[in-house]
């Protein structure tokens, strides 16, 4: 995964509806994002040789939002998530699985690659 800021865009996957987006930041091993209500920490591994990687993410709610359901929002306790997915010089995709609560939610996210992070 090239070091940079990337737009994300996530829909829920296994006939379930939601979509959320914001920003991330990969950089030398670390993922670092979040948008209006929410804000990612995690870490993320290069296959060696490869175009793939795979990493974990935390996802809090930072912000109240009582006319809003954030995807992965509305938890008192981090989201986890496991993430994989593939890249190239501008762009990537990933998929991923979230537990919220006692529901595990699959997702497929886009990411565009906005600015370097060297």
């Amino acid at each position: 995964m090239k070091n940079a800021l990337y737009s994300i865009h996530v829909d829920l996957q296994d006939g379930r509806s939601g979509k959320g987006s914001g920003v991330v930041v990969f950089r030398n091993g670390e993922i670092l994002g979040g948008d209006a209500y929410l804000f990612y920490v995690g870490s993320y591994v290069v296959n060696a040789g490869t175009d793939t990687f795979k990493g974990e993410v935390s996802v809090m709610q930072h912000t109240p939002s009582p006319n809003m359901s954030p995807l992965f929002g509305g938890q008192s306790q981090p989201v986890g998530i496991g993430v994989s997915g593939t890249f190239t010089d501008t762009a990537a995709t990933m998929n991923g699985t979230a537990l919220v609560g006692k529901n595990s939610l699959i997702f497929r996210a886009t990411l565009r690659k906005l600015a370097d992070a060297e």
